[in-house]
């Protein structure tokens, strides 16, 4: 069996993951709608990624916790 991180590093591992994920779909969609399936592409592609993924990880970071503050002002938590 694996062994996993413990909890506490959740504040980080969400960012991480989703600020990956997000990032390579949005540039790829991004990169391939304005260049289309040029050559090099796929370079342009991993740069713009790159790129962008440098600026959302710490933004996420930085922003998740008012954005947590906000849906709990708008979001009802289940009782019971």
């Amino acid at each position: 069996m694996r062994q996993k991180l413990p909890a506490r590093y959740n504040a980080i591992a969400i960012p991480l993951l989703l600020s990956v994920l997000m990032t390579f779909i949005v540039s790829g969609v991004a990169t391939f709608s304005g260049l289309g399936f040029v050559d090099g592409v796929t370079e342009k592609w991993l740069q713009a990624w790159g790129l962008s993924w440098v600026i959302a990880f710490p933004t996420m970071l930085f922003l998740l916790p008012l954005v947590r503050r906000i849906v709990a002002q708008v979001v009802e938590v289940p009782r019971g």
